[in-house]
């Protein structure tokens, strides 16, 4: 089991029945914290799953209205355009597309992060748990990472680092409730290309979400 502590001024874990303004969670869902692990170490050989969430700061909020694009240029214009064959510019007019749009986000935000990986069925001869280990435990503990980790949305950059076993851990927050059916993640093998979402009933016990496993009863979609 690894444990990493993140830390953000901003964060946005999308309510996905919010079709128009973004709304988050109250806490962070297991596939934002999964993409931080991967952020730090990722292989086709193995697949991170998120055990337990620790909520280290209290759940503050944040109205803010930005701008956004409404719009974004189709595969199709693309491959045309790499072939020759499209007619007009390849571009995207950001003033003709701007919209503007508000969000509920996260502020001040700190978790604790518990994970662990299992090989997959894609790890070769040379692979092994106590590889991919000690790949992880070195790249987290200088900072490195293949992309910045961010805290559900890409312009919300998170802090990381990597909790040892003695380390003194800071208490929860001490709180509890109930937060209602939460986006465990997305189901690449039903379907690669559309992936069904799959959810869990989430609920903080003094801070603490335990995450249950990804084939578990808890979990439906």
């Amino acid at each position: 089991m690894f444990c990493l502590e993140v830390s953000g001024p901003f964060a946005c874990f999308t309510r996905p029945e919010m079709k128009v303004e973004r709304v988050s969670y109250d806490v962070i869902t297991p596939s934002a914290a999964r993409a931080v692990f991967e952020a730090i170490c990722w292989k086709p050989a193995i697949r991170w799953h998120i055990r337990r969430i620790e909520v280290l700061a209290p759940i503050r909020w944040i109205s803010v209205r930005r701008n956004e694009v409404g719009a974004k240029i189709s595969v199709a214009n693309v491959k045309k355009a790499m072939n020759g064959n499209n007619a007009s510019p390849l571009g995207l007019y950001i003033e003709e597309e701007r919209q503007q749009r508000a969000g509920l986000f996260l502020r001040d935000v700190r978790y604790r992060l518990h994970a662990e990986f299992e090989m997959t069925g894609a790890a070769g001869a040379s692979d092994n748990v106590g590889k991919f280990a000690d790949m992880f435990r070195r790249r987290a503990e200088k900072g490195q990472c293949v992309n910045q980790p961010y805290l559900g949305c890409r312009e919300f950059a998170c802090d990381f680092r990597l909790v040892g076993k003695d380390a003194a851990l800071e208490s929860a927050i001490d709180e509890s409730r109930d937060l209602g059916f939460m986006l465990y993640d997305m189901d690449f093998e039903a379907d690669p290309a559309v992936p069904p979402p799959k959810f869990f009933r989430a609920r903080m016990a003094k801070g603490v979400i335990e995450v249950p496993a990804w084939n578990g009863a808890e979990v439906v979609g």
